[in-house]
């Protein structure tokens, strides 16, 4: 058993902090092109939506129910929903019709906005691996063979989901390694899902529970896309670029997750 427990916790790690590779992405980028921008949220973009509607929903309903499936997905537009509208409308982003990525012609409120929306996005996404670390860590004890595939499986998402957390917060700031830690400490609540299950909920965690709580996190997911992201990309006026990624992002998880 401990050995099973010390491979759940190690595959759920490598899971959580592949948001890493996507952060590093930030120390990449020398001359900062519009495009790049745009290109790259629309792709995060496409990635958390397909994965929101074609896994993580359907893992949910599959356990709860449809109705109940549908009722937690919708709380959890609902909740983030709340907590936007609650943030301030100086520091919304959706105040603010176009963004430069010189950091010299960017004024205060513009730069507050893409801050936000990477913070946002780095929230969203904690939330997501908490219950997601939890369900790895799971997976992983009772049979580690199909743990690794979800670990891997999950592993890929999380790179594009680093991606849409470093470079709104590397555009807003230009510390590269402020963008890098922001996105790699949003891919820690995977494992810190999977340590507290371990240690308290894992007793009183039913599957029921779990799988409302994966239906919850899609609707934040998608909310996040929709309301965020998406916008926040088609800002920077290359519509066409944007909608490729979404494409491709989808298309991309959607060949990941056949292969696996």
């Amino acid at each position: 058993m401990l050995d099973n427990v010390t491979l759940a916790l190690l595959l759920t790690v490598i899971a959580g902090l592949s948001t890493g590779i996507g952060s590093a992405i930030a120390y990449f980028i020398r001359k900062p092109k519009v495009v790049y921008l745009s290109f790259s949220l629309g792709f995060s973009a496409g990635v958390m939506v397909y994965v929101s509607f074609v896994e993580i929903l359907p893992h949910g309903v599959e356990e709860i129910g449809e109705a109940w499936g549908v009722v937690a997905f919708f709380i959890g537009i609902l909740f983030i929903g709340i907590i936007d509208m609650l943030i301030p409308e100086v520091e919304n982003p959706h105040e603010f019709k176009e963004f430069s990525t010189d950091k010299k012609k960017r004024d205060r409120k513009e730069d507050k906005a893409l801050m936000r929306a990477g913070v946002f996005t780095a929230f969203a996404i904690a939330i997501h691996n908490f219950p997601e670390g939890l369900a790895t860590f799971g997976t992983a004890l009772n049979d580690p063979k199909l743990g690794i595939v979800i670990a891997l499986a999950i592993a890929i998402h999380n790179i594009p989901e680093g991606i849409s957390v470093s470079v709104p917060i590397y555009y807003a700031t230009g510390d590269r390694k402020k963008a890098f830690w922001w996105s790699f400490m949003s891919g820690v609540a995977e494992p810190v899902g999977a340590v507290i299950g371990y240690l308290i909920l894992m007793p009183f965690m039913s599957a029921w529970i779990l799988a409302a709580l994966l239906a919850f996190v899609a609707g934040i997911m998608v909310y996040i896309s929709l309301d965020e992201i998406l916008p926040m990309a088609h800002r920077y006026g290359h519509s066409h670029a944007v909608i490729l990624a979404v494409v491709l992002g989808m298309l991309v998880m959607a060949v990941s997750l056949l292969m696996l």
